[in-house]
């Protein structure tokens, strides 16, 4: 694969891989959305149909990485250090423009997220906080524990792609990223409750980046004092599953 197909690959895959992602966040978050309030088993699933749909599109050009943890992880097992720049550069700018798309997806509902006066004088609608609609949010802030949930939680994605490749028949009967896809649905549902399982640094810094500089009416924080964890806790747990993968297999 060329640097060039690698980037273009990463770059669409990611970008479809966080529209998604942020897309159901916001239809599940945003006042006015058809979607509201419909759930966390929803917003699992629409997370698993983005890793499914970005990756598929991906895969032809650059295998579908979509996620520095994941590229790193392979890098740890086999050594292979040289296009890791290019596999990362592409998903932080995928990243970066999925956001966006979400954004514009989404505009009118961004637009009124304002408080308003209700008819009775001095009652008000909160305006809705939109960091979570882009990044991930604790739910309880402790960063030890916080941190240990990413490490774990990406360890349980990465380890299982990397053992998925032993699997006789499953890239050729192109149902591997049907497999990865309902793994990062069981995560979701499983390990998300914690931080709202990042287990990828440019899914959460790319976005967070974006939601800094949108003018979205009474956005909120982009709350950088904790974003350090959904990026540090990824690439702990890729790494390690690359060790213990390179160890044990």
């Amino acid at each position: 694969m060329s640097n060039g197909d690698i980037f273009v690959g990463e770059t669409i895959g990611t970008a479809i891989l966080i529209l998604f992602g942020a897309g159901v966040c916001a239809a599940v978050t945003l006042r006015y959305s058809k979607a509201r309030a419909s759930g966390w088993v929803v917003i699992a699933f629409g997370w698993g149909f983005g890793v499914l749909a970005g990756a598929y599109t991906a895969a032809p050009l650059s295998g579908g990485h979509l996620n520095p943890a994941v590229t790193l992880g392979i890098a740890v097992d086999t050594g292979e250090w040289g296009k890791v720049w290019v596999y990362v550069l592409g998903q932080f700018v995928g990243a970066m423009l999925g956001a966006v798309l979400c954004y514009l997806t989404y505009f009118a509902q961004f637009q009124a997220n304002v408080r308003k006066t209700g008819a009775t004088e001095g009652t008000a609608d909160e305006p809705v906080p939109t960091l979570g609609v882009f990044s991930t949010v604790p739910e309880i802030r402790n960063p030890v524990a916080n941190l240990m949930t990413e490490i774990i939680a990406t360890v349980g994605l990465v380890l299982p792609i990397l053992a998925f490749g032993l699997t006789e028949g499953l890239g050729e009967s192109g149902t591997l990223v049907l497999i990865v896809a309902l793994l990062v649905v069981g995560i979701g549902l499983s390990l998300g409750g914690p931080t709202g399982y990042a287990i990828n640094p440019a899914r959460d810094l790319g976005p967070r980046i974006v939601h800094t500089f949108l003018p979205i009416p009474n956005k909120g924080t982009s709350d950088w004092g904790y974003a350090w964890i959904p990026v540090a806790g990824p690439l702990i747990g890729g790494a390690l599953a690359g060790l213990i993968y390179n160890a044990a297999f």
